[in-house]
């Protein structure tokens, strides 16, 4: 199909707002699905992964397509909750605009913002469908209103609902000039006139809509001047400059359980929502020639991203691309330009949830489904093996809960490690790795949420159960002043002894050195032979890493060896690296020493109404208050905090917040202990050397 007759949408929005209530009703009306699922039953098109199911939310990004009107409208379902927020760049880093759904009952939530910001960022054209009408306490005209505050004057009603909750009755459509009423389980709507009780709203809201429309172009501008109005063809094509643009933002509203308004929809996506020629050229980087480029979609050479990778039962490894500019046919080779290496192309689909529909070929502008390519993974570009070129890296979100994990069963450790890396194949926003420092395995994401459902689906797809504890924190150790002393190490046992003697003058260095250590050499007159001066570093470093006072790692250190002795005969290397550990750990305590604690920066966003008990939450957890922001009637609050304050942060932040807050963490830098907690830390240490765990 070509290009101009796709359109390339992603559904967003808070949790609950009916987005895969809304894609089903879409597939429905489209004929793609001939029964209309319900998310409380579990059995929509794009929830149909089994925690999805289990837990009634979508957790994954989703696919969908279906022809209409003689396009091809590709619909990618995305998850609501922050936990996924990932999910929702990826979609939104392919797709060519976003259709924000908002409830109409609750009107703009967190998760409304959240990904509005992130479909700003991505410069997608925004519209938005104010859902669930048909609900008690519904109210579109309160949600419009608040949608304007939220997001500005660009917010254009294009519809306005009849009667609202049990009383709702149709929708007029103010492009068209027409009321449109719907039976239930019907999706065409019964269209008439407006009745005459309306037309001063009408009137009214036409007014502003052209208004809006015109100012968004000249020559409108000066025939909406001339003659006071707009016809219904001259509002369209405002409407759609305006849109593709990114200044107007069209309002529609239905119910998507009843059908309503789903037919309308569609036609505008179709006459208005734009094509993937009408959207800017990629920009590729030509790893080869070190410069970037442009690929526009009429380009021959085949560029293409791969933005979700799952592992299907049965199936393998399926990867979910968009074409952005040639052709991927089945049966051919396809160079990854990331990993570097060419892929076998194998089946192609074209996808409805579970559902996959074989093609022969996806085409510019198009989105499909590859199987079984061995290397390719989340955010790899595809191309042709003479024409290399890079697409830019879908951002990844630090992540924001940690734990540890042991798997349960003895000897599960390599498929623990096999899992994780698969998992981590498929959803970039989640982090694994073996931390030697800590001594344990520790998985990360955006949220308890997150991590939980990872761990479900380590246990489900790979057998591995897992126990989780809290992480340790890895602390620093470094001291506040200089001093000086010895490390002697003498030993006679019989035969040849050992024996090695070193002088260490320690010296703090600036916090957060490049190295955490500075050796200098500063023997003279050989008293520590020269080749035993690499064994005293090698003791000293060793040191550095087991820690003194409690047990982690020394940094922003000077060590100075300027004396020492030995013996002709029991001097040994082993026995100056014994030396110059011992020397260095006496040398250590008299210098002020002092643990570090890694600090975070958060940035924690929640609604007015919070404000106050998370920050003093904030204040609880020994954290500080650096500065405010708002965006609409949501605050922004920053500040820094330990990282052995964030372990259930974000369990507390939702508890707190029902829900509606989300925060985002990164490192800072490590600064000292408080003396309690420190006491409190080096009496642990030393009670844990006694008993022999070190």
């Amino acid at each position: 199909m070509s290009a101009d007759k796709i359109r390339n949408i992603a559904l967003i929005g808070h949790s609950a707002s009916g987005k895969t209530s809304l894609a089903e009703a879409m597939l429905f009306a489209m004929g793609e699905i001939d029964r209309l699922g319900r998310v409380e039953d579990g059995n929509t098109a794009s929830d149909y992964q089994k925690d999805e199911i289990e837990r009634r939310i979508s957790i994954s990004t989703t696919p969908l397509h279906g022809h209409y009107s003689g396009n091809k409208i590709n619909i990618i379902d995305t998850p609501g909750f922050s936990d996924f927020a990932a999910e929702v760049r990826g979609a939104l880093s392919v797709v060519d605009a976003a259709l924000v759904t908002v409830d109409s009952v609750t009107g703009p939530e967190v998760g409304t913002e959240q990904t509005w910001r992130m479909a700003a960022s991505a410069g997608i054209p925004r519209a938005l469908f104010v859902n669930r009408l048909d609900k008690e306490h519904s109210s579109f005209d309160k949600t419009l209103t608040a949608l304007k505050e939220h997001f500005g004057t660009g917010v254009v009603a294009l519809q306005f609902s009849v009667g609202e909750g049990l009383g709702f009755k149709g929708i007029v459509d103010l492009v068209s000039g027409k009321f449109l009423s719907y039976k239930p389980g019907q999706v065409k709507a019964q269209i008439s006139d407006i009745p005459d009780d309306l037309k001063s709203r009408v009137d009214e809201l036409r007014a502003s809509l052209s208004e809006s429309v015109a100012e968004n172009d000249e020559d409108l501008l000066t025939i909406y001047c001339d003659t006071g109005e707009l016809t219904p063809e001259q509002m369209q094509t405002g409407l759609l400059k305006g849109f593709a643009a990114g200044n107007l933002f069209p309002v529609f509203c239905g119910s998507a359980t009843m059908l309503a308004g789903i037919d309308r929809l569609l036609d505008m996506i179709v006459e208005m929502f734009p094509n993937p020629t009408m959207r800017p050229a990629v920009k590729v980087h030509k790893p080869d020639s070190k410069a970037d480029i442009e690929r526009k979609i009429t380009d021959s050479a085949t560029t293409a991203v791969v933005f979700k990778t799952v592992s299907e039962q049965h199936l393998g490894e399926m990867s979910f691309f968009r074409v952005y500019s040639g052709e991927i046919k089945s049966g051919g080779d396809i160079y990854n330009a990331t990993q570097r290496g060419s892929e076998k192309v194998g089946q192609i689909y074209a996808m409805v949830g579970k559902t996959r529909k074989n093609v022969d070929s996806v085409g510019a502008g198009d989105i499909g489904a590859l199987v079984k390519l061995k290397n390719t993974k989340t955010g790899d570009t595809l191309c042709d093996a003479r024409d290399h070129v890079l697409l830019p890296q879908i951002e990844v979100p630090d992540p924001v809960h940690r734990v540890a994990v042991v798997p349960k069963a003895k000897g599960d450790e390599e498929k623990l490690s096999t899992g994780l890396q698969a998992l981590k194949a498929e959803d970039p926003s989640f982090f694994s790795s073996f931390d030697p420092e800590l001594k344990q395995t520790i998985v990360a994401g955006q949220g308890e949420l997150h991590v939980s459902v990872i761990l479900k689906r380590l246990k489900e797809k790979f057998g591995v159960e897992v126990e989780t504890e809290p992480p340790r924190i890895p602390y620093r150790e470094t001291i506040r002043k200089s001093a000086e002393g010895q490390g002697k190490h003498k030993k006679q046992s019989g035969g040849r002894g050992q024996y090695g003697d070193v002088w260490l003058r320690l010296e703090p260095l600036p916090r957060g050195s490049e190295n955490p250590l500075e050796f200098v050499d500063a023997i003279v007159g050989g008293v520590v032979p020269g080749r035993f001066i690499p064994a005293v570093e090698k003791g000293i470093r060793a040191a550095l890493e087991e820690g003194v006072i409690s047990g982690n790692l020394v940094i922003d250190v000077r060590a100075t060896l300027y004396d020492g002795s030995f013996h002709d005969v029991d001097s040994s290397e082993m026995a100056f690296k014994i030396a110059a550990s011992m020397g260095f750990k006496k040398v250590f305590k008299e210098c002020n020493p002092v643990i570090l604690e890694p600090i975070y920066d958060i940035e924690v966003t929640v609604p007015e109404e919070y404000m106050g008990d998370v920050m003093g939450d904030i204040s609880s957890r020994r954290g500080k208050i650096q500065g405010m922001d708002h965006e609409g009637k949501f605050q922004i609050i920053k500040a820094k905090l330990p990282l052995a304050e964030l372990h259930t942060y974000s369990i507390t932040l939702r508890s707190m917040t029902s829900g509606r807050g989300f925060f985002r963490m990164k490192f800072s830098h490590y600064e000292p202990l408080p003396h309690e907690v420190q006491e409190k830390l080096v009496a642990a240490y030393e009670a844990r050397r006694e008993e022999g765990s070190g």
